[in-house]
């Protein structure tokens, strides 16, 4: 017990280690490479605190290498959703109590154990299960993840101290409560750290979570798990299970005490969860907090005064880091046609110098889709595109999944603005470009904002100022995250908080506070230090 009143240290962004030719952390991740495919890993549920294995074990493989196998899940089904839940709500009350120093210092334990002595690890497990480069892991698994730690626990802090005025003999105070019952985090495959920050947000500031990770993420978010058990994170506070969607929803959607989702996925899946939701209102001891962020459809637009090389860096890395599975990936650009010859040739350049392959070769950009799923959606698109009259291929086009889940970045040229690319999520290596008349710059704008249900991450790129003043006013809805002159990917947690809205999700900004207060409750407390004796007030004396 202290009377201490405490300051959490200042966080500050990760710094992203280069991996540079005969660096120590080179050598330690190749080795940390190495150790992992040498041994299959038998991954269990973590239920209350205890490792839950099951016969029905489920192969993970590397969508790269197929043939390789990192080892088996335990698949879960209804009755391990029903003991997840029991376990949080057992544990919900001691750790609702425990002071909030005590759990920001097991999160802030959490993130120097991640960046220290878990550092190769995590980015070895999450390069081989979801074919990530080195690069795209560290700025994700290590500086990401350790940054939602760190700065959640800093904007948790900056909450408790909010605090109303006080007239004279009173003291007003506000409670920042957690939720009444258990959050569910669902999480997706393409982020490790977006699978770690959705169950540890509400349970930094007393809530309980049970966590359900996409099929293709558990690799890794077993490794997660392991983290916080040596952070010392209580048992039951977040419960890891792999159980298939709809029966983890019937269970979890049901129950009295579901008291908000953290959701990253597919817009059709939200949507249906929100319906699932409404339709079991009456249920629940409170209305439920529904945080999400789903689709996208990203664009950059160009102004006939932006720089062309800029341009075509901005897309080959904003479409084609990792094969373009990111919701914040550029997915449809608009140049200008003064431009689109010099930008073309820059970005093919580009694209024929990116090798493809293994993740363990640390000279290849391009890795694999993650599943077949993905892999036959995607090459779907293009199959489709280079039978389009509409549609020129200018570059890639190419896929093949004898060994592994291959795209090749693809450059599609449309003369449809509407075509099914532009309009529609690929959620691959795949860019459509639409070239437009230099002179209908403003036309563009409103062509661009209307053509898709999205409202996520967008960029323009221009040197006349006007011109950016213009795009920024006309697509104030089209995107939460608005770049100028950038890339429309790369959040930064505390610089950048990143959500968007329409099909995009509720825009509640991870990395933010804003994102921090939906897992709150607040409760104002008055009191009085000198109540009234006499209900009489003096209006009702006539004289």
């Amino acid at each position: 017990m202290t009377d201490a009143i405490f300051s959490v240290p200042q966080p500050v962004n990760e710094p992203v280690w280069n991996y540079a030719p005969g660096s120590p952390e080179k050598a330690a991740l190749k080795a940390a490479l190495a150790d992992a495919k040498k041994k299959k890993k038998d991954v269990p549920m973590y239920i209350g605190g205890e490792q839950v294995f099951t016969k029905d074990k489920v192969a993970m493989h590397p969508p790269h290498e197929l043939k390789h196998t990192l080892g088996h899940y335990a698949k879960g089904k209804a009755g391990h959703v029903k003991a997840a839940i029991e376990a949080a709500l057992k544990a919900k009350p001691a750790w609702e109590a425990m002071p909030w120093q005590e759990r920001a210092a097991i999160f802030l334990r959490a993130a120097d154990l991640l960046t220290g002595p878990y550092r190769a690890r995590m980015s070895a497990a999450t390069m081989l299960c979801q074919s990530k480069n080195v690069f795209q892991a560290e700025i994700d698994c290590i500086c990401e993840l350790a940054d939602f730690w760190r700065f959640n626990v800093h904007f948790m802090q900056e909450i408790y101290k909010q605090q109303p005025m006080s007239a004279r003999n009173t003291w007003n105070r506000t409670d920042w409560r957690p939720l009444e019952g258990f959050v569910f985090a669902l999480t997706p495959f393409n982020f490790t750290a977006i699978a770690g920050n959705l169950p540890t947000a509400p349970a930094m500031v007393g809530n309980v979570t049970v966590w359900k990770p996409a099929e293709s993420q558990i690799y890794s978010a077993s490794l997660i798990m392991e983290i916080f058990e040596e952070a010392g994170l209580p048992p039951g506070v977040i419960n890891l299970i792999y159980v298939d969607g709809p029966t983890a929803g019937e269970v979890i959607f049901n129950h009295s005490d579901f008291a908000g989702i953290h959701f990253t996925g597919s817009t059709g899946v939200f949507q249906r969860i929100w319906r699932m939701i409404g339709e079991n209102i009456a249920k629940y001891k409170s209305y439920p907090r529904i945080v999400g962020e789903t689709g996208g459809k990203d664009f950059v637009i160009a102004h006939s005064s932006a720089d062309p090389k800029a341009i075509a860096t901005a897309l080959s890395r904003g479409a084609f880091e990792f094969q373009g599975q990111k919701c914040s990936a550029a997915s449809r650009a608009y140049i200008p046609k003064s431009l689109w010859k010099e930008v073309r040739s820059h970005m093919v350049a580009d694209l024929k110098s990116m090798k493809m392959g293994s993740t363990e070769d640390f000279s290849n950009f391009i890795n694999a889709v993650i599943d077949e799923k993905a892999f036959d959606k995607i090459s779907a698109y293009i199959a489709e595109a280079k039978k389009s009259d509409k549609v020129k291929v200018v570059a890639g086009g190419g896929y093949d999944k004898s060994k592994g889940y291959f795209i090749e970045p693809t450059v599609l040229e449309v003369s449809d603005p509407k075509y099914v690319t532009m309009c529609e999520e690929i959620f691959g290596p795949v860019l459509t470009v639409y070239v437009y008349p230099d002179k209908k710059y403003e036309q563009t704008l409103e062509l661009l904002d209307g053509t898709s249900p999205y409202a996520l991450t967008g960029a323009v790129f221009a040197n006349d100022r006007a011109a950016v003043e213009l795009a920024t006013a006309k697509l104030r809805q089209a995107a939460g995250n608005y770049y100028i002159n950038d890339k429309p990917t790369g959040a930064v947690v505390g610089q950048q908080p990143f959500g968007g809205a329409r099909a995009s999700g509720t825009n509640d900004k991870a990395g933010s506070m804003l994102n921090m207060y939906r897992w709150l409750s607040p409760r104002t407390i008055k009191e009085n230090f000198v109540p009234p004796t006499d209900y009489r007030y003096p209006f009702l004396a006539e004289e």
